[in-house]
Order: C-alpha cells, then structure tokens, then sequence
C-alpha cells in the first residue's frame, strides 16, 4: 500500500512545518491569546481555537492537493502534515516550561498561553492532545479535498454559516432584539456566543439548504418564472427595489451603535469613490487623498462654527464652498504633477497630504483653524428645522451622499471622459497619440475625486460637532487606497465591499483593534496572491489579470514553443 502513495516527502515535511511556524507565530505575537477571550461557540470554541488550528487544516488540504496516488495517501499525506504542524508548538511548551521566555523578549509567552496550548493537561498530557488534534484537522483538511462537490459544498457552506454568525453575533443580537425582544436572544445565544445546540443545528440548516439548492435550484427557479413571469430586466428592477427598501430600514434593524458603524463605512465609501476615479479610473496613484478629506471639514468648520474662529452660516450654505475648496486643492495638486507617473507621482502626492496635515498643526494658521485644538461647537445638520443628530438620522443623510456619487461615478464611467480615464491608464503615451488631451484628463480626475472627498469631509465635521488635525493623518489615505485594492480598482460595487471589509469589520470586532494593522497585511498579501483583481472587480480589470489564463488550453498547461 505505501508503495501507491507518491508525494514528495520532502514537500510534504516542509508544509506541515510551516503551518506549525504559523501557529507558533501567532502564538508568540499574543494573536491566539487574545482571540481566545471571544467565544464563538460557548463553552466549545473560540477565535483562538480557530486561528490556531486553521494554519494545519489549510496545509492539509494543500498537502492532498499536492499528492498523488490512492485516496489512502492523500488522507495520510494530510494527517502527517497536521502531526508536523504541532511540532514547533510543543516545542514552545517545554521551551515555557524551562525557562521564562518573557525575560527573553517573547513577552505575550504568558502561563496563560501555555495552559490553553496544552488545554490544562499539563505538558506532556496537552502537547499529545495537541499533536492528536492537530492531526485530526489536517486529516479534515485533506478529507475535504478528496469530497465530491456534492458533499464538500454544503459541508464548508454549513461551517462558513456557523463561524459568521458565531464570530458577528453582536449584530445578530442587534437585530433580534430590535425585531423580537431579548427572549429571542437569550434563546440563540450565551453572553455573546452560540449555544452549541443551536450552533449545531444552524450548521445542519444551512448544509442542508445549499444541498438541496444545487439539486433542485434550476427546477425551482424553472417554476418560479412560471408562476411569475417576468422579462430580465423586470427581475434586475424587482431587486433594486428590495435593495433599496432593505438599506432604508437597515437604521431601524440596527440599532444605535451599529447605525454609527454604518455611518463610518459610508464616509469611507464617498472618499473610496474618488479614490476610485483618480486610481481605479485614470491610474494616477494618490497617497495624500486625506489632504481634501482634511479641506473639506475644516471648510465646512470655519465657515459653521459658533466659535470665535467660525463664520456662523448653516451647513447648506456652507457645502457648496467646502466641496468648491476641496475641487480648487484637486486643481492646485494637479497642475504641478501633470507630467508625474508612478513612484514620482505618489510621492508628491503623499508630500501634499503631509504638508495639508502640519499646516493645520501649525501656530501659522492657528487664528484661523485653532491649531492643536482644532475647531469646535460645529452645528448639526438640518432639514426644515429637523437635526440629524442620532447616527440613525445621520445614516439618511450619508446614504443619499453615497447614491449622488455613485450616479455621477457611473456616469463618467460610461462617458466619453471615463474612456479617456482608462485609455490613459493602460498607456498614457499611446492615448496622447490618439488625441486624449492628458492634461485636462489628469486635472479632470484629480478635482472630480478632490469634490467627492470634500463632500466626505463636509459631512465629517457636524458629524463629530468637532474636528482636529488628528483625524487626517496617514493612515486615513492608506485605508481608502486598500479598500478600492480589496474591493477592486474600477469597481463601484467593489468599493462597498473593500469599505465594509477593511472598515466596517475592524468596528464590529474592536476587542482585536491591536491587530488591525497585521490583518492588513496578511489581507492585502493573500488578496495579491490569490485574487489580485479584488474581491468584485469590474469587468475590464478581470478580463486585464486574467487574459493568461483565458489563453489556456483545457489542460491548464501553456504549450511548449519550438525554438
């Protein structure tokens, strides 16, 4: 039987080495550690459980899809690369035991670590229970690799399903109390977490619904057009209008906290819009795209303001001017980088974003924008005597902002402008050469993005009814160029997705904020690796980064050229 299984031992070594290096990793920087305080399912599993154990059940699977021979092998190729995978943790374990590791710089070695590595059994008992259960997983691992697509499906949709609801359950909690009470929460859950039974059962559920989807899907959707016989187009309008009446009341399911995240995400979105049309659109990589945020508010402040430093107008008669401030900033950050391209070109920009931020630091403009202290007592929006104070309230208002620049993104893109964008982001030489002045194009996309950052700033300010320096730094233009890189460069529906990833998560899971930074990292690597067009890509990006592939004869080998 051994003689049938032919995979590369060595490989199949290195692998389950290197997922148990990625354990201990995450082990050592304290990540399991402060996961496994959150719960998904009560009294069974934590994040830190899964965070530990999804680096050997990955390696499992990639060892099986590594190997050939009979199935026996490629289970056994997955079970030894889980036993592997435990080896360096153990290894952490008699190392704790010996000699104090926090003394030694590894301060996140706690006993508390080393208990939940070894499940309380002490060393010996726990590193063979940890070894044994990591076995298991890569063996899972490997399992489902060899599952037919019938089984394998419903099983990860029915894990997939149970982890979301179980990691989110403080939206769910949210909604169920909103809609039914506490009875229903205290029903589902346990001080934030799945009851097992019904962690069970919701596994069982969904499994069984993507099962019975992918056998009788097409009959149902087949008597369903009987019964409701609508043209396409009929269909495309039924669900934009379901969409629309769901995002309306998404306030009303919510509840305050989580209708303040919405609002987050939904400044992010305005500014990803812009974003997408200077980077997405005309392929002019922006690093300072916080400098027209940062305009835009202090704007809207100075010009509000009840304070000695604010002109006291309302906030209609102020966001003309604040976003016609921020389109005049596009228009002066455009003239002098004109002829810019590449690393040039963004390390202007990002001197522009800096210089934007210390100017308002400095005691040079402290009489007009308050310095260090910013500006404060900025009123609130308001409609016919009604203030949108409440998050709930405010959602409206920033909904509406994100349609009216969407409809204008759309529209450019579609346009004779948004053409010229594209063209002159494939090759600007050769647009040049078709007639496509680069100029005007290049001025166009950076005050047509500059105008829809401003407005994102022009609402930020009564927002908050104060703004300060602070609050435009970096990172604020680091975000919104990795959300249209998660969601998808040139993608409008990928800009919703990369700012509910990349900003609406980070708020729903605050209890791992000191980390947000790594996850960046390993998102954005993985997102390179793996799905490097973004996670909804438009079409031309897509077709762009894959044209390779499609090139492909069926057997996925390129053919070998004669010399």
């Amino acid at each position: 039987m051994l003689e049938s299984i032919r995979f590369d031992w060595r490989r199949l070594v290195r692998l389950g080495l290197l997922a148990g290096v990625i354990a201990l990793g995450v082990s050592v920087i304290g990540m399991v550690e402060v996961f496994s305080e959150r719960w998904l399912i009560g009294g069974v599993l934590t994040v830190g459980h899964l965070l530990l154990f999804a680096a050997p059940a990955g390696m499992g699977y990639l060892c099986a899809r590594k190997s050939e021979g009979q199935r026996g092998g490629v289970l056994a190729s997955g079970l030894i690369a889980g036993l592997l995978s435990a080896l360096p943790l153990i290894g952490l374990v008699f190392l704790a035991r010996a000699v104090d590791l926090r003394e030694l710089g590894l301060v996140n070695v706690s006993p508390a670590l080393i208990d939940l590595l070894t499940f309380n059994r002490g060393s010996v008992a726990g590193s063979l229970i940890l070894m044994g259960l990591a076995g298991v997983i890569g063996l899972v691992g490997s399992a489902v690799y060899v599952m037919p697509d019938s089984i394998q499906r419903p099983l990860m949709s029915g894990v997939l399903w149970t982890f979301g609801v179980g990691l989110f359950a403080a939206v769910v909690i949210a909604v169920l109390r909103n809609l039914f009470g506490r009875w229903a929460v205290r029903l589902l859950f346990t001080s934030e977490s799945l009851k097992p039974g019904v962690a069970l059962g919701l596994f069982v559920v969904a499994a069984a619904v993507n099962a019975w989807w992918r056998a009788r899907g097409e009959r149902f959707r087949g008597r369903l057009a009987k019964a409701v016989p609508m043209q396409p187009q009929q269909l495309r309008l039924a669900g934009l209008a379901l969409g629309i009446l769901l995002t309306l009341a998404l306030p009303l399911l919510l509840g305050t906290f989580l209708s303040e995240v919405a609002d987050v995400v939904g400044l992010y979105i305005l500014m990803g819009a812009g974003l997408n049309i200077v980077v997405g659109f005309a392929g002019l990589l922006d690093l300072g795209y916080v400098a027209f945020y940062a305009i835009g508010a202090y704007t809207m402040a100075a010009l509000t303001s009840q304070t000695e430093l604010g002109l006291g107008l309302s906030f209609w008669s102020a966001l003309p001017l604040a976003v016609l401030a921020a389109v005049a900033a596009g228009f002066i950050l455009g003239i002098p980088v004109l002829r810019m391209r590449g690393d040039y070109l963004a390390i202007v920009t990002l001197g522009f974003g800096e210089i934007v931020r210390i100017l308002a630091l400095s005691d040079f403009l402290k009489p007009l924008i308050g310095g260090a202290q910013g500006i404060q007592k900025i009123p609130n929006i308001s409609i016919a005597g009604l203030e949108f104070v409440k998050p709930e309230h405010l959602y409206y208002f920033i909904l509406a902002g994100c349609l009216l620049v969407f409809f204008i993104s759309w529209r450019l893109r579609d346009a004779r402008l948004g053409r010229q964008w594209m063209a002159m982001r494939e090759d600007e030489d050769v647009a040049e050469a078709m007639g496509i002045n680069l100029h005007k194009t290049k001025l166009l996309a950076f005050t047509i993005g500059a105008s829809f950052a401003g407005l994102a700033g022009a609402i930020f300010a009564p927002k908050l009814s104060a703004i300060f320096p602070h609050s435009f730094n970096l990172i604020v233009s680091i975000n919104a160029l990795c959300l249209i890189i998660v969601g998808g460069m040139g993608s409008l529906p990928g800009v919703i997705v990369g700012s509910l990833i990349l900003v609406g998560l980070p708020e729903l899971l605050r209890e791992f904020t000191e980390y947000r930074l790594l996850i960046y990292g390993v998102l954005l690597i993985v997102m390179m690796i793996v799905r490097p067009e973004g996670f909804w890509p438009s079409e031309v990006r897509r077709r762009e980064l894959h044209v390779g592939e499609e090139a492909l004869p069926a057997g996925g080998e390129r053919p070998v050229e004669s010399v």
